[in-house]
């Protein structure tokens, strides 16, 4: 049984096309009749939107096998006085679902991702925060890849917001144990007994997603076809109990190991 990350591990953080291997691994595992859930810190489109984007690139599987932070949001923060911060198309699709958007007086600032943030936006989030403001992330993500550059993710943002002003924060997507208690809810739905001993989850943020999956009893597939350019960039520093499992180049490689 499998989760599957997407960005990086099945459609590349340069083009948002299919990596090497990604499509024929997919049909690989249901031509196998093999469970798996796609799991994605998608938070730019619409969930259908992102999900039908990965359909038209080659993809083929059922929407009840795909799970991102959106189709969260609403068990986990009030519509009501958002502080959003992040691409304006995350901000977009705020809107859309019915959340407003408040910079004055916020109850929950909301961070995702953008390669911009300005030194201005954090010291907007900051205070807010020491005002009583939540903090939550939409993921975790330790670097976010675009236009050949890293930036940091997610995770590193909140990391400076919680030191900043001693706030703890939630986190809506990967790694939380919510997201994939959830992820497990509907992987239960194809194989009714499914733990999270007997998951491979495979993804390039060997920090963000690999090591949150590994501390629940997953097995963890690291792969370099995103965020790292090799496993010498970030293996050496982890702490041996969150090294993962396996390393690969990218799915094609992956799917030869079968």
């Amino acid at each position: 049984m499998y989760f599957i990350d997407v960005q990086g591990t099945l459609i590349s953080d340069s083009d948002k096309m299919p990596i090497a291997g990604a499509v024929a691994f997919m049909e690989y595992l249901q031509i196998k009749k093999i469970p798996f859930m796609v799991i994605t810190n998608n938070t730019k489109k619409a969930s259908k939107d992102f999900y039908e984007y990965l359909c038209s690139i080659g993809f083929s599987f059922g929407f009840d096998h795909y799970l991102d932070p959106l189709m969260l949001l609403d068990g986990r923060v009030e519509k009501e006085a958002v502080a959003a911060y992040g691409a304006q198309q995350f901000l977009d699709t705020l809107s859309s679902m019915g959340y407003t958007l408040n910079y004055t007086d916020p109850k929950t600032v909301l961070v995702a991702i953008k390669e911009d943030f300005s030194a201005d936006e954090y010291a907007q989030m900051i205070e807010f925060l020491l005002s009583g403001a939540k903090l939550v992330g939409m993921h975790e993500t330790s670097i976010y890849a675009k236009n050949s550059k890293r930036y940091p993710g997610v995770g590193a943002i909140l990391k400076m917001l919680e030191f900043a002003t001693s706030t703890h924060y939630d986190v809506v997507g990967k790694p939380s144990v919510a997201f994939y208690n959830e992820a497990l809810l509907r992987l239960q739905m194809q194989v009714s007994d499914a733990k999270f001993e007997d998951i491979t989850i495979i993804s390039d943020d060997v920090k963000g997603d690999l090591g949150g999956a590994k501390e629940l009893g997953m097995q963890t597939y690291f792969v370099t076809s995103g965020k790292y350019k090799s496993a010498r960039e970030i293996i050496p520093s982890l702490k041996p109990e969150l090294k993962p499992d396996k390393i690969y180049a990218n799915m094609q490689e992956i799917l030869e190991s079968l």
